[in-house]
């Protein structure tokens, strides 16, 4: 199991590979910050899939965050043509509580440094127009507003699509 440890105090949060047994609380994390909900099968596919980008933040045992990403080939997001190897970030959270210490951060990180040594070349990621935190922490890392989908989420809410190269 790969893990990376954040500081030295007692607040420590360790990165890792998400396990099987992890999904129940992955899904519990999602249930409570975000307002889009995916199957419980949906999560299981992913882990089965892409068990290489999949990564929960930890602390005391218990999971506090995730990330949840595939990789995909198909026409760049960056490029107007071209086709790329790319990693898709599909879901990303972390509990309320434990926002504002750099575990989002830390979690993009990973699952970037990980697609990028299997080579593939750019990062992508949908999320809510309104969502300024968010945005404001994908900017910090390099990502790129490139498009505007118009009515992306169930609830009628326009996403932007930003991407970054890898």
């Amino acid at each position: 199991m790969q893990e990376s440890r954040m500081g030295k105090s007692p607040d420590d949060y360790s990165i890792r590979l998400c396990d099987g047994p992890d999904i129940p609380s992955v899904i519990r994390v999602n249930s409570l910050t975000l307002p889009e909900h995916y199957t419980d099968d949906f999560y299981y596919q992913i882990l089965r899939s892409y068990p290489e980008t999949f990564f929960v933040a930890e602390r005391e045992g218990g999971v506090v965050g995730y990330i949840m990403c595939r990789t995909e080939h198909g026409l760049s997001v960056l490029r107007r043509f071209g086709l790329a190897k790319k990693c898709h970030v599909i879901s990303i959270a972390v509990l309320e509580e434990h926002r504002g210490k750099g575990i989002g951060t830390r979690l993009i990180q990973q699952a970037m440094e990980k697609v990028r040594s299997e080579s593939s070349k750019e990062c992508y990621l949908e999320v809510r127009v309104t969502n300024v935190q968010a945005i404001e922490l994908y900017k910090r890392l390099g990502f790129k507003v490139v498009s505007t989908l118009s009515g992306y989420y169930k609830d009628g809410e326009s996403a932007y699509t930003m991407a970054t190269p890898l």
